[in-house]
């Protein structure tokens, strides 16, 4: 043994003897909070929400509450199109600042409600009456912080702007309005002298499947929104327009819809509203605006991804491919490349960039049997997705942090797919039907192609590969919190136990639900490109960070636009210098357009973006590096480099590395045979021909067929 390897060795013992130790020092320690549900609210009997053809054509139900809502009383409670409530529902209104939620029952259902040191009742429903408060802003070396004023300050207050902050919850969520006021308009709820009737529409990033209500604090809405503010744009926003705590995009569209409407029952309509948010928050922009008409007139998305739903495609092979680079490959010492992993998975991949967490590798792989090494790289799929499928596709996993009581996580399928289960349908089981499928998927079928690996590799890969088990023979990661929920230590590294393993024949693959997959595509969870409105998507670039939001995630959307409408002239892309940050000039540029708009009402969007308004990419002081109708030309879409392309280079997902397309929006690919795959040359230049039967063996199936038609796409769509 060398002297590494036995460093290595030594280190992991080690590591492993600590966690023991305090596993058994601490064998049942109770991190459970006083405010954790205890008993769930009647589950609900689960009807699945229909929409033909498409949500967009659907007219919605006409409202039922009627707004504004009054001062000292609670918006409504039950959203108007999206579904039954979900329960359990935990309360985050002390997290936001706003006290305890009203009780609303005294079953124990919810959390508990106390005054004093006595439980005085119980909510589940997490209403909070509609309440008045005031801020200002200040600026200090380029950060702004937002002040609390009480309201006899706020009367005297002068020397710097002054806002008046309207909070309280409709659909249970929490829901913040913010109006820039004079100190004479304090104490009343209607002035808006300084408004220059513009309204700003904040969506919010994360990662959630439901379950929470969300923090909201005002102080954060504005401290996003600052510059905006001052410049005199009104700002609404809802913890149920975050993401870290719901991807149902109908739930967030019936939210959104509802908080514009208390803010023009109360102020009128705005000359028009701009939504503005990153990540979550994008693609909820590009979902809201395709599916609906009143909420939205242009869009700002940042960092966006297209949905979340196709995003799940690419990014759950994450940990099968990490599972396979360490605990399955024949060779591993051949992975320790990084940018070969990176051939296959297509998400960036840097050698000697360091794991936060890389501990974690040895700790595992010796658990398993197997010679411990620690990474000398790191992967956009660690850095960025680690975590992801337990979190997303594990009904068993749930949260780390002891929101719920024992029982309660017993009874509740935790799952991206259990929060729209009104959508997708259920199982037998009552689980929440998946659309991830990899039947037929050939992972890394592009770097067999061009050389970057073996035909043996290609094949290995893909013998042992394997997919997600069915959600019923799932079970929870094996976690350990002796340093607490800050610092998780994975003792089932990339899910592991709960992938397939090859036996006789290759590791089976999981076959997505075809019902579920046209479910997502007809309300709306899916992003087919079908939006005409104003949009500047705009991003930093962070592939040299391995961060999540990928540049070509933007590409997507702009692939799904063009194929729709059949050019993407309404939707310009920025990227800029991590440095620079472009959302002050995309504001800027975004109120040039819809004012072009409004003086010319019969001009499409394409028709009325400004000349000067372009695909840009900017350097790290601001300035323009390049602009123009080709400067992120490149493989995605089959021309010769773009300059901005080529100074700011993109990467792809495991799905375009396996042969997809740049749309990245195919669910369920049609099969063909391994002679059929043959003969059309796919494997070219690579001669698959004398390999006929290892190939048959290893897809049994056979292969997917990316020129042919979504099979989870509804025809009519």
């Amino acid at each position: 043994m060398g002297k590494k390897a036995g460093i290595v060795v030594l280190v992991t013992l080690f590591l492993g003897a600590i966690i023991v130790a305090v596993l058994q020092y601490y064998p049942h320690q109770d991190e459970a909070s006083s405010r954790q549900i205890n008993a769930i609210a009647q589950p609900d009997a689960n009807p699945i929400l229909s929409f033909k053809p498409h949500i967009s054509a659907v007219p919605r139900p006409p409202e039922t509450f009627a707004f504004p809502i009054a001062l000292g009383e609670t918006g409504p409670a039950t959203n108007l199109y999206s579904g039954p409530n979900q329960y359990p529902f935990f309360c985050m209104t002390q997290e936001s600042e706003l006290g305890q939620p009203l009780v609303d029952n005294q079953q124990g259902l919810g959390i508990p409600i106390y005054q004093g040191d006595q439980v005085i009742g119980y909510s589940k429903d997490c209403s909070l009456p509609s309440q008045l408060f005031y801020f200002t802003l200040t600026e200090q070396s380029g950060e702004f912080s937002a002040i609390r004023l009480d309201e006899a300050a706020a009367r005297k207050h002068n020397s710097s702007p002054l806002f008046r902050v309207e909070q309280g919850t409709i659909n249970r969520f929490i829901y913040t309005l913010v109006m820039p006021i004079s100190n004479q308009e304090v104490g009343e709820r209607h002035g808006q002298s300084q408004w220059n009737k513009k309204l700003i529409y904040q969506f919010n990033g994360g990662s959630g499947i439901g379950y929470r209500q969300g923090r909201q604090k005002a102080s954060r809405v504005m401290t996003r929104q600052a510059q905006q503010l001052l410049d005199g744009y009104a700002v609404v926003s809802s913890s149920g327009n975050k993401t870290s705590y719901t991807y149902n995009m109908l739930l967030a569209e019936d939210t959104a819809r509802r908080v514009k409407q208390q803010f023009v029952s109360l102020y009128g309509e705005p000359l028009y509203t701009v939504g503005i948010g990153g990540s979550g928050g994008g693609l909820a922009q590009y979902l809201i605006g395709q599916n609906s008409t009143g909420i939205l007139d242009g869009l700002i998305p940042l960092y966006s991804y297209p949905d979340m739903i196709t995003q799940t495609t690419y990014a759950l092979d994450c940990d099968l491919l990490n599972n396979y680079f360490t605990f399955r490959s024949d060779n591993p010492k051949a992975w320790r490349d990084w940018e070969r992993r990176r051939q296959i998975e297509g998400l960036n991949a840097i050698n000697e960039f360091p794991q936060k967490a890389g501990f974690l590798q040895p700790l595992n792989q010796l658990m398993a049997g197997f010679a411990p090494s620690f990474p000398d790289g790191n992967s956009e799929c660690i850095n960025g997705y680690f975590g992801l499928s337990a979190f997303i596709n594990n009904p068993r996993q749930g949260f780390l942090r002891p929101f719920f009581s024992d029982d309660v996580i017993a009874q509740t399928h935790w799952s991206y797919w259990q929060d729209l289960k009104h959508i997708f349908g259920t199982d037998e089981q009552g689980l929440g039907r998946s659309t991830w499928d990899n039947i037929g998927v050939q992972y890394g079928l592009n770097a067999l192609r061009e050389g970057h690996i073996t035909f043996s590799e290609f094949i290995h890969i893909n013998h042992h590969i394997g997919g997600w088990k069915p959600q019923p023979e799932m079970r929870q990661e094996e976690i350990a919190l002796p340093l607490g929920t800050r610092i998780p230590i994975w003792l089932t590294l990339w899910g592991n136990h709960n992938i397939t393993k090859a036996s006789e024949g290759p590791a089976p693959r999981h076959q997505g639900s075809i019902q579920a997959m046209e479910q997502a595509y007809r309300a709306g969870q899916v992003f087919i490109g079908k939006v005409d409105l104003p949009i500047i998507d705009a991003r930093h670039y962070l592939e040299n960070e391995l961060d999540m939001h990928h540049m070509s995630a933007s590409f997507y959307s702009r692939v799904r636009i063009a194929q729709h409408q059949g050019h993407s002239d309404n939707h310009v892309i920025w990227v800029a210098h991590k440095d620079h940050n472009p959302t002050a000039a995309a504001f800027k540029a975004m109120d040039d357009w819809l004012l072009a708009m409004k003086d010319n009402p019969q001009l499409s969007a394409a028709d009325a973006r400004p000349e000067a308004l372009q695909d840009t990419c900017f350097n790290q002081d601001g300035s323009i590096y390049a602009a123009g109708s080709d400067v992120f030309d490149g493989q995605w879409n089959s021309k010769p480099q773009g300059q901005c392309q080529s100074r700011f280079p993109m990467f792809s997902t495991s799905r375009i590395q396996a042969g997809g397309g740049w749309g990245g929006d195919m669910f369920k690919c049609p099969l063909v045979s391994i002679e059929t795959a043959i003969d059309n040359g796919w494997y070219l230049p690579f001669d698959a021909r004398p390999h006929l039967d290892t190939l048959k063996a290893t897809f049994p199936q056979g292969v997917c067929n990316h020129e042919g038609r979504d099979l989870g796409r509804p025809g009519d769509l």
